[in-house]
């Protein structure tokens, strides 16, 4: 594997993205650490250190501060991160089925697709323009979401909150051109990278973090946390990686036989190839929907008075919403296979080539079989999807683990580290590949391929 790397270092133009794509990365974190005028550091690092001790206050906020790669503890320029642009992306992509004018858009090849992209940044801006509304307004009082009230602004009041939704605006739209720039001239997926690499930099806090608690002698959770219990957890998370690969290659090999056909004067035999339906077939769209939407009942309840005394249904932890996350990460898992699979025109498909799953006739009795089939796959990716999900949430709850540290063992951030790096490990080694060089691995079917010339 090390080979492999330093083979993509022979190759220029592999090189020149793997160097762009960390140089772009670099300015990203850059953005992470540029703090929003008129707040006091020392007041939002107090905050912050008591949500750490309180898993059930910092569920939603510790989330957010994940995927902003620590912007949000900072308040930094960048404190929203991408998620606006990813939450404007899920949208787009529900209604596309949906609504007739962006159906007929996605129909018209690259020019419907940037008139879908256009409209993609402008309603990111919008959500932009909310979340950072509702992050001044909480800045301001802390607790009406629960948090300690601490008074972390300077001077606050309507300059503020106006200056601070243009600086968190500014910092989204950076972090969007810098992601494309990624996708363009670099390596792998480039709002994806951007993610990956905020979750991964809070890797060494939860490390330092699990020493910390190691040697703490705070009566409590801590109290009873040995050398042990790291080694457990360490196996543990091992065995969540695995399980989270597996979820995201594993796939059903329905096979498929194309008919003879008559090439001049020859017969061709017909070939049997399978098509692969991917388990895990929405990927983590399911998880950050359901985090999304959790996240307004949350507030919701806290904000409004007469509502506050079932605030605690939204405890996030609780049983309530572990119910209500599981739900909405099944529908969503659903809503999404529903809208991005379709049977029937993948059964036209094998019928106009000739092609027909053996013991299913073609046409709709093969649409039905996909359906079903897609359906059972679908069950099981839903539910492995809720027990990814929730692990972060029992850590925190039953075994009093800080969030920070919990949050790696699972849900959101687990699926998007193994996807992205999958990911790229699978582009760095086409282009390895595709210039006679090895790939990352000495074994297995990508090289009995190269070796017989295919």
């Amino acid at each position: 594997m090390l080979g492999a790397f330093a083979n993509s270092l022979k190759i220029p133009e592999l090189r020149k993205k793997i160097i762009f794509t960390f140089l772009v990365l670099a300015v990203c974190r850059l953005a992470a650490t540029i703090p929003v005028p008129n707040i006091d550091p020392e007041a939002l690092a107090s905050l912050f250190e008591s949500l750490t001790k309180n898993s059930t206050s910092s569920g939603v906020v510790g989330i957010l501060n994940i995927f902003s790669g620590g912007a949000l503890q900072k308040f930094a320029i960048a404190a929203l991160g991408i998620m606006p642009y990813i939450s404007a992306s899920i949208i787009m992509q529900l209604m596309t089925p949906v609504m007739p004018f962006l159906e007929r858009l996605s129909r018209e090849g690259e020019d419907g697709r940037q008139k879908i992209t256009q409209y993609t940044r402008y309603l990111a801006v919008f959500i932009c323009l909310i979340q950072g509304t509702m992050l001044a307004k909480s800045m301001e009082n802390p607790g009406k979401l629960g948090l300690p009230n601490i008074q972390i602004v300077i001077n606050p009041g309507l300059t503020f909150e106006i200056t601070t939704v243009i600086i968190l605006l500014a910092g989204t739209l950076i972090l969007m051109w810098l992601g494309e720039q990624i996708t363009a001239r670099g390596i792998g997926n480039g709002i994806s990278m951007i993610i990956a690499a905020n979750i991964i930099n809070r890797m060494p806090a939860a490390i330092a973090a699990m020493i910390k608690l190691v040697y703490s002698t705070t009566p409590g959770a801590g109290q009873s946390f040995t050398i042990i219990h790291v080694l457990l957890l360490i196996a543990f998370f091992l065995i969540v990686c695995a399980l989270a690969i597996c979820l995201t290659l594993g796939i059903r090999k329905i096979p498929v036989k194309y008919a003879s056909r008559m090439v001049g004067h020859k017969t061709s035999k017909g070939q049997t190839t399978y098509m692969p339906l991917r388990v895990n077939h929405s990927g983590v769209m399911p998880i950050i929907f359901g985090s999304a939407i959790l996240m307004f009942p949350t507030m919701l309840f806290r904000y409004v008075e007469f509502l506050n005394p079932y605030a605690y249904l939204w405890n996030y932890g609780s049983a309530s919403y572990i119910a209500f996350f599981a739900l909405a990460i099944i529908l969503f898992a659903f809503f999404w296979v529903a809208n991005q699979f379709n049977p029937i025109q993948i059964a036209d498909d094998l019928k106009k080539h000739g092609a027909y799953v053996p013991g299913v006739r073609p046409g709709k009795p093969t649409a039905q079989f996909l359906d079903h089939t897609m359906t059972r796959i679908t069950v099981v990716g839903s539910l492995s999807l809720v027990l990814l999900a929730t692990i972060p949430m029992l850590l925190a709850k039953k075994f009093g683990i800080p969030g920070m540290i919990a949050q790696f063992f699972g849900g959101t951030s687990l699926l998007i580290i193994v996807g992205v790096t999958l990911d790229t490990v699978r582009q760095i080694e086409s282009q390895l590949l595709a210039r006679r060089y090895d790939g990352f691995f000495k074994k297995g079917k990508i090289k009995s391929r190269q070796r017989r010339g295919y």
